[in-house]
């Protein structure tokens, strides 16, 4: 036999010997557990028996402590009893204007139905942005507005505000009391037009115009008064809207304007005023010119006669 099959012989011998052995060892340090994870398919080497299992990786024991933050801190650094009740006093009556303020998005009717909710939720903060002491001389304007960068509680009041001024709820309603009479004369005539318009638009649109055109302009004149008088709030103005925008759009009505014919009058004078000027101008001129010639002529005539009267 050469050198070359020893050598063969050799390698093949030694590689068998190393995968037996390592086979051995896996399945040493890899006991099957009814708590291991399922594992992936063996491996099964060709050209032998034993079968390789993968490794098994167990997860790193958990840390003796957690990373969360404490539930509590220490008593000298927590909110009064008295601060943490008004705070969760605040939480409801804020969830419950949002949900008020939500459905009466669209028709607007954020004074009519809202103000109850607004009214409770500024009575807490107030209550709690008061310099006033609660139970235990414990006030909380420093613990909740002013404890953090956020000051979320003063944060949500704040949009809260903003919502009820640019919707000019205060020109409306009154704190509890309700709607003011103007708001309320504006609502009454305001369903007595939505009343002509349902009892016509069903029928020849002519006959709505003319049925329900008084309704309409007292609607709408005192709508102008208001508006002039600052009285206005946004349910009011979003309604106008759209009740004229039926009148004129979906049912196509008009009403004739009555200050119509001073303003054509007006119009038409101040279309013919520059023909008056130059007219007048022009009149003056020839007045002069006559008088400025006639003179002239008159002393020639004169001079000519006396010539005359020498001759003979």
């Amino acid at each position: 036999m050469s050198l070359h099959r020893y050598n063969s012989v050799f390698v093949l011998i030694f590689i068998n010997s190393y995968a037996f052995g390592v086979s051995d060892a896996v399945n040493v340090t890899a006991p099957v557990s009814a708590t291991t994870p399922q594992q992936a398919p063996s491996y099964v080497s060709p050209g032998s028996s034993a079968v390789v299992s993968p490794v098994v990786f167990k997860p790193a024991v958990e840390p003796a402590f957690s990373v969360a933050l404490r539930s509590s801190f220490p008593e000298d650094l927590e909110v009064s009893e008295y601060c943490a009740e008004l705070l969760r006093l605040f939480g409801q009556r804020y969830v419950a204007f949002v949900d008020c303020l939500v459905p009466a998005a669209r028709p607007v009717k954020v004074c009519q139905n809202c103000f109850p909710e607004y009214h409770s939720l500024s009575e807490v903060f107030l209550n709690i942005s008061s310099d006033q002491m609660g139970p235990g001389n414990v006030s909380c304007r420093d613990s909740i507005l002013r404890s953090d960068r956020l000051m979320l509680v003063f944060l949500l009041n704040s949009n809260m505000d903003t919502i009820w001024q640019r919707s000019n709820c205060i020109q409306c309603v009154k704190d509890l009391s309700g709607p003011n009479n103007d708001t309320l004369y504006y609502l009454t005539l305001l369903n007595q037009t939505i009343t002509c318009f349902e009892k016509y638009k069903q029928g020849n649109l002519t006959e709505l115009c003319k049925n329900c055109k008084d309704a309409y302009k007292r609607l709408n004149d005192l709508y102008s008064r208001m508006e002039g008088n600052k009285t206005l709030c946004i349910d009011l103005e979003d309604a106008m809207n759209v009740t004229r925008k039926l009148w004129s759009k979906n049912f196509g009505c008009s009403i004739p304007r009555e200050e119509t014919i001073p303003v054509i009058a007006v119009s038409c004078f101040m279309l013919f005023l520059p023909i008056i000027f130059y007219l007048s101008s022009f009149l003056h001129s020839e007045q002069k010119k006559r008088k400025l010639i006639h003179p002239n002529r008159a002393k020639s005539y004169a001079s000519l006669m006396n010539i005359q009267d020498k001759r003979s």
